[in-house]
């Protein structure tokens, strides 16, 4: 997702960023995990979005 909130455009769904409010929303909804399960995943397997579902066993 773009950090800016004013610029339209499709958000960046390749990578996970931990320190933004509504991202950390976004991916704990999709993946039904709770935030730090998140964080704990992100720390392990990295920002990218592939990893952290395969490490989660989630799907993208």
């Amino acid at each position: 997702m773009p950090d800016n909130l004013f610029l339209r455009g499709q958000p960046d769904r390749s990578k996970v960023n931990i320190h933004e409010s509504w991202e950390v929303d976004y991916w704990t909804k999709k993946w039904g995990v709770t935030a730090q399960q998140l964080r704990s995943a992100v720390s392990v397997a990295g920002v990218q979005a592939a990893a952290v579902a395969r490490y989660l066993g989630k799907s993208l």
